[in-house]
């Protein structure tokens, strides 16, 4: 059980109710017994989402965002804080939080090779289910398109900045953005 203290940390570090964070706790406790959710497991979360693709490598970078003081696993604060602003945050904070998904090296731009990894990734785990136009059924097309919109200063690389307003301009990532939107 939660103290009243971490409620009220959680309350304050989430977009969560007391109640809600009360439930989340119950369902998190009941899949992670230990409190705590390694690696293997949270990819086979993600395989129960996407049983006809391959979602093992999109999984390891979703992980690597949420574990926020890279132990190795997430306990249920870092899950929490993760699920509030990918299902409840505002725009500029999910393109913050997507854009530490893409920095993979964590320096603060996002290079053509991090996003073809990240952008494979999501690819190998869709699978078939998505019918992509010609210009995007790719990786390589998508990233290439992707940069073309973005990299307004031609340097080869994506900062926080080019990363937001290109954004704006994607319909697609603004819908990605917005799929979990109120959804829990």
């Amino acid at each position: 059980k939660l103290t009243t203290e971490q409620l009220s940390e959680l309350q304050g570090s989430t977009k969560f109710e007391r109640k809600e964070i009360q439930q989340w706790y119950k369902g998190f406790l009941k899949d992670c017994p230990t409190g705590e959710l390694n690696q293997s497991d949270f990819k086979g979360i993600y395989k129960q989402f996407f049983p006809f693709g391959d979602p093992s490598r999109f999984a390891d970078y979703i992980f690597k965002v949420f574990d926020r003081n890279h132990n190795g696993t997430i306990d249920f604060t870092e899950f929490l804080q993760a699920l509030s602003i990918t299902s409840r945050g505002t725009v500029e904070e999910k393109l913050k939080w997507a854009f530490e998904l893409y920095d993979i090296d964590g320096n603060g731009h996002i290079t053509k090779d991090e996003m073809l990894t990240i952008v494979d990734a999501i690819y190998r785990m869709v699978g078939s289910m998505v019918q992509l136009p010609e210009d995007e059924d790719t990786p390589e097309k998508r990233v290439e398109k992707i940069f073309h919109l973005m990299d307004k200063n031609n340097d080869g690389k994506i900062d926080m900045t080019e990363f937001k307003e290109g954004s704006h301009q994607d319909p697609l990532i603004m819908q990605a953005l917005n799929l979990y939107h109120g959804a829990v």
